[in-house]
């Protein structure tokens, strides 16, 4: 159990954005993420590499935070993406992520808890 806890700090540590010491609200997000699997496929910043040194399965966040900055509307519709997958004919990610598509994530994290999270990504590019 003690090394289950010391891992899950380093990874939480090792996720958490890299200009700032994290905030309280960033170690929640981070362990919900966590405990959700969403850092299975996905990294906080850029650059990191996913399984075996490959690019990772989904967008660094700070990815995702850029490209929907200006997007009305994009904390609904990313929390759509999450409870309810993404198509793969139509991954706007190429080239950045490994992965096709999203997959549903109803059975991992409650609708509440995806919201939260999502707006707390979204904020990340202005945490720079």
């Amino acid at each position: 159990m003690k090394s289950l806890i010391c891992s899950l700090s380093g990874l939480l540590i090792a996720a958490a954005p890299a200009c700032a010491a994290p905030s309280a609200t960033d170690n929640a997000m981070l362990k919900l993420a966590s405990s959700s699997g969403c850092l299975t496929c996905h990294h906080v910043e850029a650059g990191a590499k996913g399984p075996e040194g490959l690019p990772p399965i989904g967008p660094a966040w700070r990815d995702v935070a850029a490209k929907y900055k200006s997007t009305p509307g994009a904390a609904e519709q990313l929390t759509r993406t999450v409870m309810t997958g993404s198509n793969p004919y139509s991954s706007h990610w190429k080239g950045k992520a490994s992965g096709l598509a999203m997959p549903p994530n109803e059975v991992a994290i409650k609708e509440v808890d995806a919201r939260q999270l999502v707006d707390w990504i979204l904020k990340l590019d202005d945490k720079k």
